[in-house]
């Protein structure tokens, strides 16, 4: 592995000063369970790491009782959310996701906002926060700006990150009542595993707990960068939910899924997946706004 120099900023202007200081030659890190295998690998060999750890905003997990606004920094890592008790009773969908992220000692010290910059395809950790209608928010050189966690990904390890630009923190809308959320994903073993297909579905309901105001379905693994099967959810907008047209829902997600064989599974087989396990996470978001109403 190529020397490097480490540096340690406390703000972001300050990191985005250091590398504008390295150009080329500095790359920024966080959680560092991506960079360090790039690195020992010969992926990448900057002269300059640009840890983001110190900047103490980065780390903030925050709910604005008065907007009802989450705010999740880039650098709060996969364990805190998934220790976070009101992560567990009011999104549970983020849970579902990142406690099932790599190892606990993995979980311990990633992050978020890597998982999200990372920009593979089976990121576990953006399909959440496209569910939940994230917003990320981006600061560079020119200042700050917001996009849609949806929007953040451009192809597998590339998104529309500026350089020098840095991942802030990601925000989350107020959820409405009779809302239930669920994340389920399908690998060879249960631990240690990317998955070989991702699907996470949202579903807000009317009063009489049934007729669907609101849903997203956000598959993984499912194309070139995570994806939400718009078509699946047209269907469901304003119609009664049930088992059968859950059903419906995921073959029409299926079909919209760019899905292909690879080592890892074939494309056949991830189809199915996300046919059954649409119904699935839909029952289970369906139970849950029962069970919360």
């Amino acid at each position: 592995m190529k020397a490097f120099k480490y540096l340690s900023p406390t703000t972001v202007e300050e990191a985005i000063a250091l590398h504008g200081q390295h150009s080329e030659t500095a790359k920024y890190i966080a959680g560092g369970t991506d960079v360090i295998v790039k690195l020992k690998e010969g992926w990448m060999e900057p002269d300059y790491l640009i840890s983001l750890k110190k900047i103490e905003e980065m780390s903030e997990l925050h709910k604005n009782d008065a907007t009802g606004e989450l705010s999740i920094g880039a650098l709060v890592t996969h364990a805190t959310l998934e220790k976070s008790l009101m992560i567990q009773n009011e999104y549970p969908i983020i849970y579902d996701a990142v406690s099932n992220i790599g190892s606990l000692q993995v979980r311990n010290v990633g992050t978020i906002g890597g998982n999200l910059i990372n920009a593979v395809p089976s990121a576990d950790g953006a399909i959440p926060l496209i569910a939940l209608d994230g917003v990320a928010l981006l600061h560079g050189p020119e200042g700050e700006r917001s996009i849609e966690v949806k929007d953040l990904f451009v192809q597998p390890y590339k998104t529309v990150l500026k350089p020098r630009e840095i991942l802030k923190k990601v925000t989350i809308p107020p959820q409405t009542s009779h809302t239930g959320s669920a994340y389920i994903k399908f690998g060879r073993r249960a631990a240690m595993e990317l998955p070989l297909i991702g699907i996470g579905v949202l579903l807000t309901v009317n009063d009489d707990l049934v007729t669907c105001a609101k849903a997203r379905i956000c598959l993984g693994v499912a194309a070139p960068t995570p994806m939400r099967a718009f078509d699946a959810e047209s269907l469901l907008v304003g119609k009664k939910i049930d088992e059968k047209i859950l059903i419906e829902a995921g073959k029409i997600a299926a079909d919209e899924s760019k899905v292909r064989d690879s080592v890892r599974g074939k494309a056949w087989h991830r189809k199915e997946m996300i046919r059954v396990m649409v119904r699935r996470m839909g029952l289970k978001c369906l139970q849950i706004i029962r069970n919360n109403s």
